[in-house]
């Protein structure tokens, strides 16, 4: 890894200057990072530390979205900013909103693009197959929270502050992804050979997407000027359910199916006294009718050029075999 003050230019033979920043060093910003090396661009990560815990010689600067001065110097140079950071589940509405506008602000001082990594939870609950012509029909604070977040970086570019563009993705899986339905809860649960620890009704089908074919798209997003002012669903593999995907999971490793299945009445009577618990219960309704993605309008625009659930589940349980081994 670099020292944070070491100059950009001299680490990568690149195809131009443009300056590629991913605010967010998450299991999402490093496969986006990844996917930008791919083709050869120069690229900086920013995050609250400083500090990446992953190898690699890309530059790491600290910024934090909500302290102005100090991001701006983060951001300094910027053709375009990837928006992949996080707030902790439990306070999106307090936390999430700020960076969203810090973003805003240096991206419009630098005259830089944005590229959103967003979910779907601002559509609310519904039974249809699930596009970007839907309203924003949420009532819980999560998906009120993306909403809100989402129109305000349309809002600033239509009034021309900056030209932003937005990807959206259902729950994601793969290497680093630690806290998701398909996370430790099922690919360590499978290698330690126990239940996975799963919510609501895994027969009915359930959109998963992996994480790099999520960046990819994101990546593919920003460089094309006509996709900015719109919103897109990346797409993934085949929709199938979620016992289907787990299943798979197991047969990799040769052991049958085990299942620990939270049950609806749990999840509301652990609700009263546990905060996360609150946030899951919000969320649970994504678990318990079919949740389908359309994905056409990107698919007519780019090639939908996706990995394989059996490749993905691969390479995702190589990543969870190394770090039980390094441990």
């Amino acid at each position: 890894m670099c020292i944070h003050n070491c100059e950009p230019e001299e680490l990568f033979i690149t195809e131009n200057n443009e300056l590629h920043v991913v605010v967010g060093t998450g299991p999402l910003g490093i496969a986006v990072m990844e996917q930008l090396l791919l083709k050869n661009k120069k690229v900086r990560m920013v995050n609250r530390s400083g500090k990446i815990n992953t190898a690699t010689s890309v530059e790491v600067v600290r910024g934090d979205a909500t302290n102005e001065s100090e991001f701006r110097r983060a951001c300094s140079g910027a053709s375009v900013i990837y928006n992949c950071a996080k707030a902790p589940y439990t306070e999106w509405p307090d936390k999430f909103p700020p960076i969203m506008d810090g973003i805003i602000q240096v991206a419009q001082g630098e005259n830089a693009k944005i590229v959103y990594a967003d979910n779907l939870y601002m559509y609310g609950r519904t039974h249809l197959k699930v596009s970007e012509s839907l309203p924003n029909l949420a009532t819980g604070r999560k998906g009120l929270t993306r909403a809100k977040m989402a129109e305000t970086l349309m809002d600033a570019h239509k009034k021309g502050k900056v030209r932003a563009v937005i990807g959206r993705a259902p729950d994601f899986y793969g290497p680093g992804v630690l806290d998701s339905t398909l996370g430790e809860r099922v690919f360590g649960a499978v290698l330690e050979g126990k239940p996975s620890e799963v919510l609501g009704n895994i027969d009915v089908p359930h959109a998963y997407i992996y994480i790099k074919d999520f960046a990819k798209g994101l990546v593919e997003l920003g460089e094309d000027d006509e996709a900015y002012g719109q919103i897109w669903h990346i797409p993934s593999a085949e929709t199938t359910t979620t016992r289907d995907i787990i299943t798979r999971i197991y047969r990799l490793k040769n052991q049958e199916p085990k299942f620990r299945v939270a049950p609806k009445l749990f999840v509301n009577l652990m609700s009263l006294f546990n905060a996360d618990m609150r946030e899951i219960k919000e969320m649970l309704y994504l678990h318990e009718e079919p949740f389908i993605v359309d994905t056409k309008k990107y698919e007519r625009r780019f090639n939908k050029n996706v990995t394989s659930h059996e490749d993905a589940i691969l390479e995702t349980m190589e990543w969870f075999e190394n770090r039980t081994h390094t441990k």
